[in-house]
């Protein structure tokens, strides 16, 4: 297998960011560790050989403060995470309630007001690029008690929980993305009909629309579960032909995530890919595309979608990194239909076992924006194995 190497260069470009998650043991009181590293971000990465390219990952910071017990779940249900203009929210236990945002880079970070929600964990993370602030919504469980709430990052001594009302009762079935200071996710309405009779909806799955800055809510309808991604600055949807709701596996049927995942990778053999691009927000008009390939490197159902780079790439990458075993990034060129496979070397010795893989494209360190007073407490260094 022939290889190219890609030089590092932290500063120049965006970057893939790669959160990496150790999990506690299986008790409440367990903590996770969170190591940073990133990769140069490739733009136009295609190439005509079948060559893997390589890139090498830089390790930033081990993070794993004040005992909180913030251990990843792909399941909705006990876990959020965020990322927005180069900052990482992490909310990883309802019950200790204690989120947490931090800098991936440098391992500064500030532990937000508690925010205690019944069964369930949703959770998103905003930035506003007008007035520069963050923001994090926390989304009430549409059946519970208690109300959604708000909190502006960087209000000081006033960073409270503020109480605010969503019009429309959906249950959250996506994490957010957030673009040009407005936060996307994937809601459903189909068990709430009852009490939304008063709103314009006609389908059971909605796109709700937070805008971060005036603290308001819009829907947009969509026919199906699918999963949301920045696209060159527009909203658009990602999915597979024979894309499930995983989440509603778990909740109905007690199916684990993970594994519903893993016994399922033998249906990869012909990828097929639908791809909506919001072309006109008041109109809901979209451009619809589908794709086919195969390829027996790409098993879809263990990547995850980490964005899109600015020449128009869909970033895939593995879900979880296994010590001594290639770990693979993927680029898909919708223009030219063509899959792009990236080894990333440099993760380290030191994880004594399986960890999940969070990946975010473009990352970049603007300190204009996240350099913030905030963020004082510095996590004592943890070495990189």
């Amino acid at each position: 297998m022939n290889s190219n190497s890609i030089t590092n260069d932290l500063t120049a470009n965006p970057r893939l960011l790669f959160a990496i998650a150790e999990n506690g043991k299986e008790n409440a009181k367990s903590c996770g560790v969170w190591s940073f590293f990133s990769s140069p971000q490739l733009e136009n990465p295609y190439e005509k050989s079948s060559s893997t390219i390589v890139a090498a990952a830089e390790f930033h910071v081990k993070f794993s403060p004040d005992n909180l017990r913030i251990n990843h779940y792909y399941d909705l249900k006990y876990f959020s995470i965020g990322y927005a203009s180069g900052l990482i929210y992490l909310y990883g236990n309802r019950g200790q309630a204690r989120p947490v945002i931090c800098n991936p880079i440098t391992g500064r970070y500030a532990i937000l007001p508690d925010r205690y929600t019944y069964r369930k964990a949703y959770s998103f993370f905003g930035f506003d690029p007008i007035d520069k602030q963050y923001k994090v919504l926390s989304m009430v469980y549409p059946s519970g008690p208690g109300d959604s709430k708000i909190l502006t990052f960087g209000a000081g001594d006033m960073m409270t929980w503020r109480k605010i009302n969503c019009p429309l009762r959906h249950d959250v079935k996506s994490e957010g993305v957030c673009i040009n200071g407005v936060l996307y996710y994937l809601g459903d309405t189909s068990d709430w009909g009852h009490v939304n009779d008063g709103h314009d909806v006609t389908s059971d799955f909605v796109i709700v629309c937070f805008d971060v800055r005036s603290e308001t809510f819009t829907f947009i309808d969509v026919e199906r579960f699918c999963r949301l991604i920045n696209y060159k600055g527009k909203l658009a949807v990602i999915y597979w032909e024979d894309d499930v709701d995983i989440y509603e596996l778990y909740y109905e049927e007690g199916i684990d995530v993970d594994k519903y995942m893993e016994d399922n990778v033998d249906a990869d053999a012909i990828n097929e890919l639908r791809l909506w691009i919001l072309e006109d927000v008041e109109k809901q008009e979209w451009s619809k595309y589908a794709y086919t390939w195969s390829d027996d490197t790409f098993f879809r159902r263990l990547v995850s979608i980490g964005g899109v780079t600015a020449s128009g790439e869909v970033v895939f990458s593995m879900r979880k990194y296994t010590p001594k075993q290639p770990f693979y990034v993927f680029y898909f060129n919708p223009e030219r239909n063509t899959l792009q496979r990236v080894e990333i070397q440099g993760f380290g010795e030191g994880f004594k076992k399986t960890c999940s893989v969070c990946t975010f494209a473009n990352h970049v360190e603007d300190l204009n924006a996240n350099d913030l007073e905030q963020l004082k407490s510095v996590h004592p260094p943890l070495e990189s194995d």
